[in-house]
């Protein structure tokens, strides 16, 4: 079958994006859509091929594709309509790439005196010539006899992807993905009405601040802190208009906070963290000011994140700096907490098992059945319980029909977006056959993407061993505390499940091997589960035989 979904899945992703943002794109953009939809197929599928690929210079010879049987014709057509190009001439450090170490080798051998190595040195010795760059572009095709292409509107192209999926992250591959059955993707609503972007000015701020964080990620990556001191001020001196642009804002500032922090620039990065409203940024500020001996100032940052924490995450960790902050500043300190968990001391003979299957296999005897689950099933029923929810059509949350989750999902702003979908949903829970539903949303939904349910390790077995031995109120509780915050809360659930005979007759079991500590995630689901009364325990598990 010759592969003609690459040129049909690019024309699904110009119609769509006409459909919904038809009145943002400008003339250049429209005559570019309408001049590729003129060509004939073979012409249209080079042009997507082209385009997919990472260029922007490409070999004629090299350009073989099944579905394209004349390659020159189609190059020809393509020249005609404006949308490929032909260099007068390039230097060699573009020239390098295309072109093997054998063919510089025999377009250059003659000029340069003596042989080289490796490719390095033969390009060395060729820029060392000091040539036009159609002279360099001229004696390696004439050895080659080979000729150079480019796309043009490229920079239209990723405009168009950029509407189509809401994001710089996804590709053309998320199509071939869904066409070849590997993804399957639930059919949520996407309506011109909840377009992401509301107008063309919205999408030149989104992309002007993706060009500001590909160059954070350069001066990182090149450890240019004066460039990077450089940017902070940039950020501090701009604020984004559009909500579409916000998250990427504080993302950034947070992100260029704790690289300035760790080279000592508290101040500057304290500046980013007061600008931005997205966890960790108050808990770093925090720590800064601590760092610098603002210390009375620090104390406030964190009392403001107690009265309102963002999530539990930060919480904790105010809880944590405040006592230290208290001393220096001679006031009373908050009671220190500690931890008392029910804890299960084994020593089991080492296996070639991991220590959770270790400890999975010698709980076996003791109750009905015991499975290693982790994260995998409390997150599955969460997703079953508020799989509608999750999809709900919410403007801004769904940009294509590639997503396994709405684009704030783990944002702060998921639940207020949604909180009377979500508080109508538990109250149905509170009363329904709970068991019954969520057995009911697993054959409805099964084999759709979503996030939050691994089919491949959820079986309806599974699900109905669990339900019926996990409380309603249980499961509610614990549901409640994942919709405050989805994006941290669904980490740190305990490893194994161990499941009695009846309702309620069951224990979640986090297994700790020699040297292993609790993270901070599981000691406030365990906390958590203490609270509320859900049998939880901690098993620490010693080789006896060491």
């Amino acid at each position: 079958m010759v592969p003609l979904y690459y040129r049909d899945n690019f024309d699904a992703l110009c119609r769509a994006v006409v459909a919904r943002y038809g009145d943002l794109l400008n003339r250049a953009e429209h005559s570019l859509l309408e001049r590729w939809q003129g060509l004939q197929m073979p012409a249209q599928c080079l042009y997507v091929r082209l385009v997919s690929r990472v260029g922007p210079w490409f070999r004629e010879r090299k350009l073989v594709y099944p579905e394209i049987s004349d390659i020159p014709a189609a190059l020809a057509e393509l020249e005609m309509a404006g949308l490929v190009q032909r260099p007068q001439g390039l230097d060699v450090a573009a020239l390098a790439p295309l072109f093997t170490v054998a063919e510089w080798r025999s377009a250059f051998t003659g000029v340069l005196e003596g042989g080289f190595s490796n490719k390095g040195a033969w390009l060395a010795a060729a820029t060392a010539l000091d040539w036009s760059g159609e002279e360099y572009l001229h004696c390696l095709l004439a050895a080659t006899d080979d000729s150079l292409v480019a796309p043009l509107g490229v920079e239209v192209v990723s405009l168009l992807q950029l509407l189509f999926f809401g994001n710089r992250r996804q590709g053309m591959t998320d199509f071939v993905l869904s066409d070849l059955g590997i993804a399957c993707y639930y059919p949520y609503s996407l309506d011109r009405e909840q377009r992401l972007f509301s107008c063309r000015e919205a999408v030149t701020e989104y992309q002007l601040w993706g060009e500001l964080a590909d160059h954070y990620w350069f001066l990182r990556d090149a450890g240019d802190q004066e460039g990077l001191e450089a940017l902070a001020q940039q950020l501090l001196a701009a604020s984004p208009r559009f909500e579409t642009s916000v998250h990427r804002h504080w993302k950034l500032c947070n992100r260029l906070g704790r690289d300035l922090e760790r080279v000592g620039a508290l101040a500057l990065a304290a500046s980013l963290y007061s600008r931005s409203q997205l966890h960790p940024a108050r808990e770093r500020r925090a720590r800064v000011l601590e760092t610098g001996g603002d210390w009375k100032v620090a104390h406030a940052q964190c009392l403001d994140i107690l009265e309102q924490p963002w999530c539990e995450e930060e919480q904790e960790a105010a809880l944590r700096i405040l006592p230290r902050l208290c001393r220096r500043l001679a006031q009373p300190a908050p009671a220190s907490r500690r931890d008392h968990f029910e804890l299960l001391d084994l020593q089991l003979p080492r296996s070639g098992n991991s220590v959770e299957l270790a400890v999975a296999q010698h709980l076996a005897g003791t109750w009905a059945e015991v499975h290693y689950v982790e994260n995998t099933l409390l997150n599955s029923l969460f997703g079953l319980a508020f799989w509608e929810q999750i999809f709900a059509a919410v403007p801004g949350a769904f940009h294509n029909a590639f997503q396994s989750v709405p684009a704030d999902m783990y944002q702060q702003g998921f639940y207020h977006r949604r909180s009377h979908l979500l508080t109508a949903r538990l109250e149905l829970l509170a009363r329904t056959d709970l068991a019954g539903e969520l057995v009911s949303a697993y054959r409805r939904y099964q084999g759709y993407q979503c996030r939050w349910v691994n089919w491949h390790l959820l079986s309806e077995t599974l699900l109905a061993q669990a339900l019926a031995c996990l409380p309603r109120s249980h499961l509610l509780a614990i549901w409640e505390r994942m919709l405050f915050d989805p994006g941290e809360n669904r980490r740190g659930f305990p490893d194994l499940l161990a499941l009695g005979s009846k309702p309620g007759d069951y224990c979640l079991i986090e297994v700790k091997g020699p040297g292993d500590q609790l993270q901070h995630s599981q000691r406030r689901w365990l906390r958590f589960f203490a609270a509320q009364g859900i049998p939880a325990q901690v098993a620490r598990v010693s080789w006896c035989d060491d």
